[in-house]
């Protein structure tokens, strides 16, 4: 895969998800050729075909992508201060569309095995958050049960990220394009995107800044469910980029950092 230039934060997690990614493949020694799952049409996929994407339909304006993560660079680890599959359970219960679960595990505490025990505890629609760096991680995270999968659009030429999002469709898995930057969406010209994601923190620090969701949310493709995703703690945030046409939004530390989960999704629900 060539690598455009990214952050060092990035670059240092994509380099280490690259050696774990070949290590786990030498011993699961799992093939994608010849799986009788995957679809021959690599084309958009329409809502009727995955749940994730009809759920966010479904539940425009007021969708909520609750995030299990078992920490983050910036927070650290968070393993034994809840149980994830209890915690999705709660998300199920306090209103939430949709669910995602980190699966990165060296900077992020995650696996596809906590994914698998999110997604049957809830029975939400799930979207692994990984740093894909080779098409076997589509099978793991459809072997998962995931119905979404990111692709972060900074790691990839368009020519790699259009490759991507069509070997993901072809598990059924709908990709949520990730963008950052004016840059990020020169890769999704031309093309048909069912979901686009704005992420509000910067690459090169970690740190938030919500006026990105804002001044990018006039140049999303049209046609794709809007997500804004990182640093939404309030409702009237919410309300602010629903009024300026964002269809559903990714939180995570606000809920997994809560003593009250569910609570605080409910708040941000209104």
């Amino acid at each position: 895969m060539t690598q455009p230039p990214i952050a060092n934060v990035l670059r240092t997690i994509v380099d280490r998800r690259r050696d774990r990614v070949a290590e786990d493949k030498a011993t699961r020694a799992q093939e994608v050729q010849g799986d009788p799952r995957l679809e021959d049409d690599p084309t958009l996929i329409p809502p009727a075909r995955n749940p994730f994407l009809r759920a966010l339909a479904r539940n425009r304006g007021q969708a909520i992508i609750a995030e299990v993560k078992m920490g983050s660079p910036r927070l650290g680890s968070l393993v034994g201060k809840f149980d994830p599959q209890e915690l999705a359970l709660e998300y199920a219960a306090s209103g939430a569309t949709c669910l995602s679960v980190v699966t990165e595990p060296d900077h992020f505490f995650g696996s596809y095995e906590i994914l698998e025990g999110c997604k049957w505890a809830s029975g939400l629609p799930a979207i692994a958050k990984d740093f894909v760096v080779d098409e076997i991680q589509f099978k793991w995270a459809a072997d998962a049960g995931a119905d979404a999968i990111l692709l972060i659009a900074a790691l990839y030429s368009k020519e790699e990220l259009l490759r991507l999002a069509q070997a993901a469709r072809r598990r059924n898995l709908v990709p949520l394009v990730e963008v950052h930057g004016l840059g990020d969406l020169t890769k999704l010209a031309g093309e048909s995107w069912e979901l686009v994601g704005v992420n509000n923190r910067d690459l090169r620090t970690f740190e938030v800044v919500l006026d990105n969701s804002i001044a990018l949310a006039s140049t999303l493709p049209t046609g794709a469910i809007k997500v804004a995703e990182s640093g939404l703690y309030q409702a009237s945030e919410l309300a602010m980029l629903r009024g300026v046409g964002y269809d559903a939004f990714l939180i995570g530390e606000a809920l997994v950092t809560s003593d009250d989960p569910g609570g605080k999704l409910r708040e941000l629900l209104g």
